[in-house]
């Protein structure tokens, strides 16, 4: 974003036209002045002509709105080129955001890039806020990622991490530590792919290449798109040559999965036709299940079965392995509490090889580990919506068009809710009945309210699978002797917040 704003910025064009600049810009101050004299706006800070707030930021930008909320307020006004910009930073202003108002702000923010991507919103994550909405998060509620459905799954996870274990396994002979950030991601695109296909992609050929598609797709979600809020700066991603990659990404993945949806037409058609048997529903995976609806629904045609699919990958994919990458992270930080979870899950499961669903329900502390690294390290820090009509919220007027930003990083570490903010101390969660499932509004790592993450449970069912076996099976400890408070904690910017550098350990297989 910074190098972005630099460019435009010094750019030669840019100067000459500073004179008209300025004159539209007191034009537009006046206009605004005399349209919002009598609303009373939350607090904002100075702002400057153009970009607004936009220099504040940074690159990760959950901080700096931390610490301007310390000073503005837990519901401010900032400004984004040309776009009004309401963040909430407590768990007060989220429920109101969220809960009272939720129909109010139940749309996104249109995107160029995401419009591009997802085949002209024909997703779940960015379809306006409507009928067509409505349908969409059924079919994920209550077809794709339902209970049943996600429990129907269980052997792919079971044989998706056994087969992480027994890398973990033969690595130990070498000596050699692990780059779990990138077994992780290499584990939950398997255990979606096998999910949504049937198969997995990872290894070979045009699914290979798929998963490259994928991180550039992820990466461009993420991207920041000046034209979205200086519409008439947009030329500069034609320059910067971010719309063409925008292209080119949605081409090819759109070249990969019209060959999959078209090569699962043509087996279900010869199914139809007795030449082959026809499986068990439960055997079903996502694809099957969308081409089923797509037969007696119109609004499901193959351009929506493609946009849905990229949304389990995206929703799937990067912050399950970003949750199992901070919770390692935290346990290799403090080997008290990665001490407390292996005596937990060595306890229960009493010398047994394999970790049952029972097992899992008897693991509090484990939850709580998982809570807190949620708490600390949401995989999505900020959630994004938009005013649809004028509203009153926490006392102050918010115009139609506001673009909305619930800071749930901020909130997560908001000492007015929690006890030593800064602290990993997974013992808080263990007599609280706080969860993460949308109805606490102090813990929403997946938001809540009608744009909650539809897939909390296929994500935790994997979170909580993989790391009871990580600490029932091995025991950890930092590469080269590295002493735990010296492991680097900084963030990367994308859609999701992973570690900035991979996070390596070594493995020695426990004889419990």
């Amino acid at each position: 974003m910074e190098q972005l704003l630099t460019s435009f910025l010094l750019h030669p064009y840019f100067f000459s036209g500073l004179p008209l600049l300025f004159i539209a810009f007191l034009i537009k101050k006046w206009l605004l002045n005399t349209s919002t004299i009598n609303k009373h706006l939350p607090p904002s800070p100075p702002k400057l002509p153009i970009i607004g707030n936009f220099h504040q930021l940074g690159s990760l930008p959950h901080h700096p709105l931390r610490s301007l909320a310390q000073r503005y307020g837990p519901l401010m006004l900032l400004h984004f080129g040309s776009t009004p910009t309401l963040v909430a930073s407590s768990a007060d202003a989220a429920r109101e955001i969220m809960k009272t108002h939720d129909i109010v702000f139940s749309n996104r923010r249109k995107s160029i890039i995401a419009k591009r991507l997802l085949y002209d919103y024909k997703d779940v994550s960015m379809a306006p806020y409507g009928e067509f909405w409505r349908q969409m998060k059924s079919i994920f509620v209550l077809q794709l990622l339902s209970n049943r459905r996600v429990q129907s799954f269980h052997f792919v996870r079971e044989e998706e991490t056994a087969l992480l274990m027994k890398k973990m396994e033969e690595s130990y002979s070498s000596s050699s530590p692990l780059n779990l950030s990138e077994m992780f991601t290499l584990l939950t695109n398997d255990v979606v792919c096998r999910a949504a296909f049937g198969r997995k992609y990872s290894g070979w050929g045009d699914g290979k290449k798929f998963m490259r598609q994928l991180k550039e797709f992820l990466g461009l979600l993420g991207s920041f798109d000046v034209g979205d809020f200086i519409p008439w700066l947009g030329w500069i991603n034609h320059v910067t040559g971010l719309y063409a990659k925008v292209d080119r990404v949605a081409k090819e993945i759109n070249e990969f999965l019209e060959q999959v949806v078209e090569e699962r037409m043509n087996v279900l058609k010869r199914k139809s036709n007795g030449d082959e048997r026809v499986e068990d529903e439960d055997s079903e995976d996502f694809l099957d299940i969308l081409l089923r609806i797509h037969k007696d629904n119109s609004a499901v045609d193959r351009d929506c079965i493609k946009a849905l699919i990229l949304n389990i990958f995206s929703a799937g994919t990067d912050t399950t392995s970003a949750v199992l990458e901070w919770a390692m992270t935290e346990l290799l930080r403090h080997p008290g509490v990665m001490n407390k979870a292996q005596n937990e899950v060595r306890e229960i499961l009493k010398g047994k090889p394999d970790i049952t669903a029972d097992d899992l329900e008897e693991m509090y502390y484990l939850k709580a580990v998982i809570k807190e690294t949620l708490r600390l390290h949401p995989p999505l820090t900020v959630h994004g919506r938009e005013a649809s009509e004028d509203v009153r919220v926490m006392g102050y007027d918010i115009p139609a068009g506001t673009m909305v930003i619930i800071n749930a990083w901020a909130i997560g570490t908001d000492p007015m809710t929690w006890v030593e903010p800064e602290v990993f101390h997974p013992e808080r969660f263990l007599n609280s009945s706080i969860d993460f499932r949308g109805h606490d509004f102090e813990l929403i790592p997946f938001g809540a309210g009608r744009r909650g993450c539809p897939g909390i449970s296929f994500a935790m069912a994997t979170n909580e699978f993989v790391l009871a076996n990580l600490v029932h099976k091995f025991n950890w400890a930092l590469p080269g002797g590295a002493r735990a408070e010296h492991l680097d904690m900084t963030e990367c910017p994308g859609v999701t917040f992973r570690r900035r550098i991979p996070l390596l350990a070594v493995a020695t297989p426990c004889s419990c």
